[in-house]
């Protein structure tokens, strides 16, 4: 039997899965239940600004977690109490949870975060052609692209989109097996496992599985026994039809110390990659994910996130968390000017680069004269390296147009639309620009 104190951490344990770190710590601190009578859990909350707030905004998630862990819940009041009870209240029980499986017993078990879904992921010409291929991968699994590379700079959806792939897939097919695990977490599972004399047992634990989702594979790089482990785990589920999905920060193409033969079975597959979103996928992300919270903000406001973070999209992320504590806490909207102030410092910091440096630099990159670029030639060693510096000087410095056609040696600016346009249709299916584009925004930092 459960105590109602019991009762309450579980569904705690729960909630922390479904809401955001900031609203978590913010409205679910002191909290507790009063007791359980007739179906209703009285919950006691610190203040009547909490009261209103919980009934409002997370009833339906609160009511939820709890139906979850015992089917006679019919229903939550919220009552105002400063702590938790001591009296005999505390150990009043309550019916023990249904024989389903809870969803964190699940989680568990496979090591996937339910919160990282298709239906979650926002998708723009930044991560589009990833998220073709992931949809692709979980209509056949072990037929298209196995095994599957996503790759590109931190903080991007890389982890959550290969854990959709794996939430979809446990979800579809829960009798087949799915586990996801870093390639640090797996370093450790393998030396304990020489360390203890059990490799059999860790080569049976990992060759169990349908779908194997591994993070970070760039640290594999260097660490030999771990690589030929993985080798031998590589080919063993490969060879028996089962998907598996991959992460990297880089190509594997460029990754150090990375052997040949990996390199060789990662590309056998199909690799993609991730980039920096645009404003407009920025703009995209920031609606989608405030309007998750219930949370609305001023167009200008929206504008202005877009336009200050210009980095990932965890970044984003943590300014929107940010401006969404502040509104929960004054309980009124948001002006610019609060935005400014709450945000101050939080844009990216960039290097004052000149057009004359992003043309040198970039020239270099493909290897052709400078002074090239400013020319009227059509050659195509030169007509790349020209589109890519528009776009970089529209997308990321925010130059307009004209003032790039001009300074790029008199051109329309039509002609510089037309160039920002054609790199940014290529990004989507061009795996290798992508890549060239990251190492290029690395050199211009």
């Amino acid at each position: 039997m459960t105590t109602t104190k019991e009762l309450w951490e579980n569904a705690l344990v729960e909630l922390e899965l479904s809401i955001s770190k900031p609203n978590f710590n913010t409205w679910f601190k002191d909290t507790h239940i009063v007791r359980v009578e007739d179906g209703t859990v009285y919950l006691g909350v610190p203040s009547q600004f909490a009261r209103d707030w919980l009934s409002t905004k997370f009833h339906k998630d609160i009511l939820r977690s709890l139906r979850m862990l015992s089917d006679s819940v019919r229903t939550v009041e919220y009552v105002i109490s400063r702590g938790p009870k001591r009296s005999s209240d505390e150990a009043r029980q309550v019916p023990p949870p249904p024989t389903e499986l809870p969803l964190e017993a699940v989680h568990q078990k496979s090591n996937l975060n339910p919160r990282f879904t298709f239906s979650s992921f926002v998708v723009g010409p930044f991560n589009e052609l990833a998220h073709a291929a992931a949809q692709a991968v979980v209509r056949k699994p072990g037929v298209a692209y196995n095994p599957l590379l996503v790759y590109g700079p931190t903080g991007l959806g890389k982890t959550h989109l290969i854990q959709a792939i794996g939430n979809h897939f446990r979800m579809s097919a829960p009798d087949r097996k799915v586990f996801y695990v870093t390639s640090e977490k797996f370093s450790m599972d393998y030396v304990s496992s020489l360390q203890a004399g059990k490799v059999q047992s860790f080569k049976e634990k990992y060759r169990q599985y349908d779908l194997l989702i591994m993070d970070d594979v760039q640290f594999l790089a260097g660490r030999d026994k771990i690589k030929e482990e993985f080798f031998h785990l590589f080919n063993y589920l490969h060879d028996s039809n089962k998907q598996l999905i991959f992460s990297s920060d880089q190509h594997p193409n460029v990754i150090q110390n990375l052997e040949d033969r990996l390199k060789s079975r990662f590309s056998a597959g199909m690799i993609v990659s991730v980039t920096p979103p645009d404003h407009q996928s920025r703009l995209a992300i920031i609606r989608t994910k405030a309007s998750a919270h219930n949370f609305i903000l001023a167009d200008e406001v929206l504008e202005y996130l877009a336009s200050t973070i210009e980095g990932n999209v965890r970044e984003l992320e943590g300014a929107l968390n940010t401006l969404m504590i502040q509104f929960e806490m004054r309980g009124q909207p948001l002006t610019i000017n609060d935005a400014k102030t709450l945000l101050r410092g939080a844009g990216t910091t960039k290097k004052a680069v000149s057009i004359q440096e992003v043309v040198k630099t970039i020239a270099n990159f493909y290897g052709v004269e400078e002074g090239s670029i400013y020319e009227k030639t059509r050659r195509k060693e030169v007509v790349r390296p020209r589109q890519v510096i528009m776009f970089l000087l529209r997308e990321d410095f925010r130059i307009s147009f004209p003032t790039i056609g001009e300074k790029l040696g008199g051109r329309d600016h039509t002609t510089v639309i037309h160039s920002c346009d054609k790199i940014k249709n290529d990004l989507r299916v061009d795996s290798l620009l992508n890549n060239e584009l990251h190492q290029i925004r690395l050199m211009l930092k």
